[in-house]
């Protein structure tokens, strides 16, 4: 008997009465071919057959089929399921972008940016978009060693992160802004604004490229800068090149004067040797670096603060693929941007190019810093424009309390809270880009630089606070699918959060815009008083009150509820009124002016 129920156990399909068990015996207790009684387990917990049920068949009466009787068999769970927003071209339904092209942009500039913008937009959405959602369901590995045991720190990466990389060059991310004319920048912002959202973090490389060549071309682009300044302004996939950013060491990020601990020993060929600690390197597996070191003299001594520090070039590999004396310690592990790959990098004899004057290495990424927090506005006023319109989009869709959530005046309120935050942000975005292609093309005024070295920071500064905030009730709006990971909507709050950080924290930033007063004995703020105190251009106190006569006029117009885009496109109206002059002038715009849509 022993051996019996043993084999039973191990072979269900077996029975020791000659005949298999039925396999529907615990689904459907009440029905049993042959009469076999019921499933102990199911009847113990208040499973029971009816009385008809329970009687035994007469011998020489088969019991006919029966249905199942078990609770809940034939219950319908419905068909309803919330329909989720749909991204459609953000340049087709951004109409707050078209009108400030429009606004500025002579007319033969403007056919062929809005033409780009608008073939743009149709790829972000079919193709960027999903590569981008890869990218963060794929965050990038480090394999230390290969099958054999040799040390090969290779850090591996999805292939929709590579694919990224081949369409910022067809696409010209970077090169566009190099490609010199008075509206480039502005040109290279409006797409970056239009791809920051969806590019799965190559934006961030993207920024440190576009920091990279401006570098050098500040510098002096000759000889082997040529080559890099190609590659890095390149739209050839096939040759294009990102650069990384190695500031970072275990003492600090921002205070690289008394940070940084790697030195540089001049070799014979007159290139240098690095050896150092790089606590947070981004976007590792970029192609090349600038990074800020101490140069040792004979004595084997080094200057201590900024004086001592001078900054260099280096390729990450080198012809044969190997490692440039780099060993990567270890991947970060961070709150958002899991996308990028950031690493703890061991620099032991590795070889760079001096590229600035020797102790001038602080002040030659001055320019590396203005572009890096360009990007990182983009950024932040891009990630709130694509909340507030998915939530937009949701709002035609979802159902609440017996209506769409369009027609609820409290939810139309805080959309339209946050699409003013937003149209602000996006104009002191679009200014600051403006005035730097001034200064890149040579035309702009004393007063447009005085205006571009306090704009920066503060841009930077403001729009990092703005987008955690307004990314953060931009989820609410949701409910709790705003919450659930495969939606993709928690990771945009995630990614938000860094952009207080990199590149400067809130009172950084604040010491930077004091320095630039003091340097510049005022005339900074001098610069800002003369635009706003200009007549006929309204200011950021129009903001301010903007959204009070916002409220009176919707009360006024509807008594509550009414149409989404009606209801912004009135706040537009209330907040500057129609533009006074038309114009197309890239002297002529100032970041907080709003324009109606119509």
């Amino acid at each position: 008997m022993f051996s019996r129920v043993r084999r039973a156990r191990l072979f269900p399909m077996w029975h020791p009465g000659g005949r298999p068990p039925c396999p529907l015996a615990c689904l459907f207790p009440t029905w049993h071919p042959g009469g076999r009684p019921p499933c102990p387990k199911l009847t113990g917990r208040g499973i029971k057959m009816s009385t008809v049920q329970s009687q035994k068949p007469e011998p020489g009466h088969p019991r006919p089929l029966q249905e199942p009787t078990l609770a809940f068999a034939k219950t319908a769970i419905g068909t309803f399921f919330q329909e989720q927003p749909r991204l459609g071209n953000p340049y087709v339904d951004d109409a707050f972008l078209q009108r400030y092209l429009r606004t500025h942009l002579p007319p033969q500039v403007l056919e062929q940016v809005s033409s780009d913008l608008e073939r743009f937009g149709a790829r972000v959405t079919a193709e960027i978009d999903a590569l981008g959602r890869e990218c963060e369901l794929n965050p990038p590995a480090l394999q230390p060693y290969d099958a054999w045991g040799r040390r090969v720190d290779r850090i591996i990466t999805c292939p929709a992160w590579k694919r990224m990389k081949m369409i910022a060059a067809e696409e010209g991310l970077v090169a566009e802004a190099y490609e010199r004319g008075p509206w480039s920048r502005v040109h290279q912002v409006a797409k970056l604004y239009l791809y920051a959202p969806s590019a799965g973090l190559f934006t961030c490389p993207l920024a440190m490229t576009d920091g990279a060549a401006k570098v050098i071309e500040s510098l002096g682009i000759s000889g082997f800068l040529a080559d890099a300044f190609g590659r890095l302004t390149s739209r050839d996939p096939g040759t294009f090149w990102t650069s990384g950013q190695w500031m970072t060491e275990r003492r600090g990020g921002s205070d690289v004067a008394s940070g940084t601990e790697t030195v540089a020993r001049e070799q014979p060929d007159g290139t240098y040797s690095l050896s150092g600690f790089k606590w947070f390197t981004s976007a590792t597996d970029s192609d090349v670096s600038l990074t800020l070191a101490r140069i040792v003299d004979a004595q084997g001594r080094v200057e201590e603060g900024s004086r001592g520090l001078s900054l260099f070039y280096l390729e990450v590999r080198d012809q044969e693929g190997k490692l440039n004396g780099i060993e990567v310690q270890r991947l970060k592990e961070k709150l958002g941007t899991r996308q990028v790959p950031t690493a703890e990098l061991l620099l032991d004899g590795c070889k760079a190019h001096r590229i600035s004057a020797e102790g001038r290495g602080v002040a030659s990424i001055a320019d590396m810093l203005t572009i890096t927090r360009l990007h990182n506005v983009i950024s932040a006023v891009a990630g709130m424009r694509r909340v507030i319109s998915l939530a937009r989009e949701y709002a035609g869709k979802r159902l609440a309390f017996g209506k769409l959530l369009k027609d609820h005046p409290l939810h139309m309120q805080t959309l339209a809270r946050l699409e003013v935050e937003t149209r602000g942000a996006f104009l002191l975005l679009m200014e600051t880009a403006r005035l730097l292609g001034l200064e890149e093309t040579k035309l702009a005024s004393e007063r447009d630089l005085h205006l571009l070295r306090l704009l920066m920071p503060v841009a930077k500064l403001y729009t990092g606070k703005q987008a955690v905030a307004v990314i953060s009730e931009g989820l609410e709006s949701f409910g709790g699918q705003g919450y659930m990971e495969d939606t993709g909507l928690p990771v945009a709050l995630r990614d938000a959060q860094v952009l207080t950080i990199w590149e400067g924290t809130t009172n950084v930033l604040a010491l930077d815009v004091l320095r630039s007063l003091s340097k510049s004995e005022g005339r900074v703020l001098d610069a800002y008083c003369s635009v706003v105190q200009e007549p006929g251009k309204p200011t950021c106190l129009d903001l301010a009150s903007s959204l009070g006569r916002y409220e009176e006029a919707r009360a006024e117009r509807h008594g509550g509820g009414g149409s989404l885009s009606t209801d912004f496109r009135h706040v537009s109206h209330n907040a500057a009124g129609p533009p006074q002059n038309s114009q197309s002038s890239i002297h002529g715009c100032f970041p907080c002016r709003l324009y109606p849509e119509s």
